[in-house]
């Protein structure tokens, strides 16, 4: 069995902070934009739970590939922001969705979660008997930046987006590829002690550009292409110049470079799922489109991948 991407939904909360919103920290609307991309981000009001964001997103996903809820059998949800130490968001969300009894399980690699969530869900369909996965990157990450750090506080962002994955009958795909560094787990942390994101911008810059851009050009020869086959490149949305950068290092026009962090912000784990949403619905990705996705997050962690999207048939 293979693991086809069947829809994707997702979720963001309806307060929306300007770039305005920041003149306190002696930044305007140009310094912003000119440094990260953002124009404007999605906050979620203190009583708006992450699971709801989750939810709101997977039955978008499920609404997108005309699934019934009781068929899925698995969900994974990427947070780094749950409603509770324990449990994970996951029972919940298949609780709620009305899936029966699915397995359900909380990953938190940060940034790049939602990509371990999809090799994890992907491997369950291709050797463990799993029909049906909800994969689910949600995030309220206003929640956890000092408001008073301009490297944090411009940046990041909430929303929930999904993905739903189905078994179909064909030779399994190529796993992507996935790593970390913990040797610089202090460039981005966030502490018990004070649950307050620190992120060391220079050296992460760094390491984002290098890792996703060397991900990229090994997930690509493990599925035996190029990146000049890739019909959409859909990064984490972390800053328009990492973006920029990783495009320019793999010799790939921008113009097919998924960005949509100018209206969005740093939405950690969800930004692709969300992106991946966002490209759809602007008629960008359509059925059997090759995709590259790739991440970076805290850990240091990283991974990338090349699939198919809503495709049954094997491409050619």
């Amino acid at each position: 069995m293979k693991a086809v991407f069947a829809g994707v939904g997702a979720a963001v909360p309806t307060g929306i902070v300007g770039n305005d919103s920041f003149a306190y920290l002696g930044v305007d609307d140009e310094w912003i934009q000119r440094r990260t991309g953002i124009q404007e981000r999605r906050w979620a009001s203190p009583d708006v739970p992450v699971a709801d964001l989750a939810v709101e997103a997977a039955q978008l996903a499920l609404k997108d590939a005309g699934t019934d809820p009781a068929e899925v059998d698995l969900v994974v949800v990427s947070t780094t922001t749950p409603d509770r130490i324990s449990p994970g968001v996951a029972p919940e969300v298949g609780y709620r969705i009305g899936a029966h009894g699915p397995a359900a399980v909380d990953f938190n690699a940060a940034c790049t979660g939602f990509l371990y969530g999809i090799d994890y869900a992907m491997a369950r369909i291709m050797t463990a008997g799993s029909r049906c996965a909800l994969v689910i990157g949600a995030e309220a990450i206003s929640r956890i930046i000092d408001r008073d750090d301009v490297s944090t506080a411009v940046v990041f962002a909430d929303g929930a987006g999904a993905v739903v994955l189905k078994a179909v009958p064909g030779s399994p795909g190529q796993p992507l590829s996935l790593g970390s560094a913990g040797e610089y787990l202090n460039a981005i942390e966030v502490l018990q002690t004070d649950s307050v994101v620190r992120m060391d911008g220079a050296e992460v810059y760094r390491y984002a550009i290098d890792a996703m851009a060397e991900q990229l050009d090994t997930a690509c020869r493990a599925a035996g292409l190029t990146t000049a086959d890739l019909d959409l490149l859909v990064c984490h949305q972390a800053n328009i110049k990492i973006l920029r950068s990783v495009a320019r290092r793999l010799g790939y026009p921008f113009a097919k470079v998924a960005a949509y962090l100018d209206r969005y912000g740093n939405t950690s784990s969800a930004s692709i799922p969300i992106a991946l949403w966002q490209a759809q619905v602007d008629g960008r990705l359509a059925p059997g489109a090759r995709v590259g996705i790739a991440a970076f997050g805290a850990g240091l962690t990283w991974g990338a991948g090349v699939i198919t999207w809503k495709a049954t048939e094997d491409p050619s």
